[in-house]
Order: structure tokens, then C-alpha cells, then sequence
């Protein structure tokens, strides 16, 4: 398993992928919150508006991490170096739980960095329009902390769909369309599904890190709710890719 690891931590770091995936969130999380920074002053005086701004970091963290994820697996299957990894570990679920290992750390380290990017940026951009800042200290440690645990675990489930779904462009899409439209459908006013909307998986992560208070679950909740999913798609996914024959 160690040797497993040690591979994949090499792979990660000869591939452009991360450096590219680390450029472009914070870059996406300083437009976001830029963005959500020009809405009305009296919109962004409420604790729940700032928590939501300061919070996009989160989001777009665990959507890299998810993408991360994915594409650990789905790339070695399309350019067919999945093949020797294969034959040197023919124990497939031992390959896709080094990968999990890996994507978590690195997904970890994305969240973590986009939640300080957002908090920072989102505080300069309050205090530079002069409205008070309703989040204290606590708040903003568990934005980004929270948003460290909730890419990590994304990075895990992109992991377990990147090998069920095993092709590299639906795997990508389907991770895009959940958490920026179809989530937000099924968890809103248009479909309505209420409580059971906090069960979502982007609902669970938005938790992690604290936001929308009396809404979401508790942090701890959240947490414990998307591990479970973590867990969850990582073992489908192990399972998928042992029982399929590598094209």
C-alpha cells in the first residue's frame, strides 16, 4: 500500500493538473467573491449574506477537489496508463484506495487554501465599502477549516465516481452539473424538498464550514453526513473498477 501511495503522490506531482487546478480556484474564488461583494449594502449587513460570501470558497474548493478526484483515475484510464498499474497491483481496490489517500490530502490543501482566500478577500471587501463585519474570529476559522474537510471528502467521492462512471468527460460534467444546478434545484423553492434537502452532499459540505445557521445541519453533522457519502462512492467505485474490464 505504501508503494501504491508513493506512486500515486508521483503521479500527482509530474502531471500539470494540480498546479492548474490550484491557479484557477484562486482565481475563481477572487471573481466570486468580488461578484457576490457588489451586492446591495444592505443585503451584506446580514450575518447570513457575509457567511454566504466569505463561504465561496468552500464551494468552489470542494468543486476542484471534486474534479481533482475524478480525474486521478479517469485520465490513467484514458490515456491507458491505468493498464501497468494494474498489472503491478492487480488488487484494484488497493489502487483506487491509494488514490482516495492522495486525493484527500490534496483536496485538503485546495479547500484550505480557498477558504482563506475567500475569507481574506471577502473581509477587505466589506470593510472597503464600510459595512461592519457580522462574523467574528470563531467563524471565520470554521469557514476555513471547514471548507479544508469539506474539499477533502470531495476529492474522495470524485475519486469513487471518476471510477464508476470511468470516462473522463461525463465523469467531469456530471460533478459540475450536480453541485452548480442540479443541487441547487432539488434543495430550492423550485422542487422544494425541504428538510431532506440538508441531506445533500453539497448541502453537507456547505455545513462543514458553518454556513446558513438554523438551515443546514450542525458542522459536526455535516461532516459525519458527507464522510458517509465519501465512503460511500469510494467503495461503489472500488467495486465498479474491480468487476469491469479495462478498456
Amino acid at each position: 500500500m505504501r508503494a501504491l501511495i508513493h506512486s500515486e503522490w508521483l503521479k500527482q506531482r509530474s502531471t500539470r493538473t494540480a498546479i492548474g487546478l490550484f491557479v484557477a480556484l484562486v482565481g475563481l474564488v477572487l471573481l466570486a467573491v468580488l461578484l457576490h461583494s457588489l451586492l446591495p449594502a444592505e443585503e451584506l449587513g446580514s450575518a447570513r449574506i457575509q457567511l454566504m460570501l466569505l463561504g465561496r470558497g468552500e464551494f468552489l474548493g470542494a468543486l476542484l477537489a471534486a474534479l481533482l478526484g475524478a480525474l486521478s483515475i479517469t485520465a490513467e484510464i484514458r490515456h491507458g496508463t491505468i493498464r501497468p498499474t494494474f498489472l503491478f497491483s492487480p488488487r484494484r481496490a488497493r489502487v483506487i484506495a491509494a488514490k482516495v489517500s492522495v486525493s484527500i490530502a490534496i483536496g485538503a490543501g485546495l479547500g484550505l487554501v480557498a477558504g482563506a482566500v475567500a475569507v481574506s478577500a471577502g473581509t477587505l471587501a466589506l470593510r472597503a465599502r464600510g459595512i461592519d463585519l457580522q462574523v467574528d474570529g470563531t467563524d471565520q476559522v470554521l469557514l476555513v477549516a471547514g471548507s479544508g474537510a469539506a474539499a477533502a471528502l470531495w476529492a474522495a467521492i470524485g475519486v469513487g465516481i471518476g471510477a464508476l462512471v470511468r470516462h473522463q468527460v461525463p465523469a467531469l460534467v456530471g460533478i459540475c452539473g450536480w453541485l452548480l444546478f442540479v443541487e441547487g434545484l432539488l434543495a430550492g423553492d423550485l422542487v422544494g424538498l425541504g428538510d431532506v434537502g440538508r441531506l445533500l452532499p453539497g448541502s453537507a459540505a456547505a455545513a462543514i464550514s458553518g454556513q446558513d445557521p438554523g438551515t443546514l445541519l450542525e458542522p459536526v453533522g455535516g461532516l459525519v453526513l458527507l464522510a458517509a457519502y465519501a465512503a460511500a462512492a469510494a467503495l461503489v467505485g472500488a467495486f465498479a473498477i474491480s468487476r469491469r474490464d479495462v478498456e
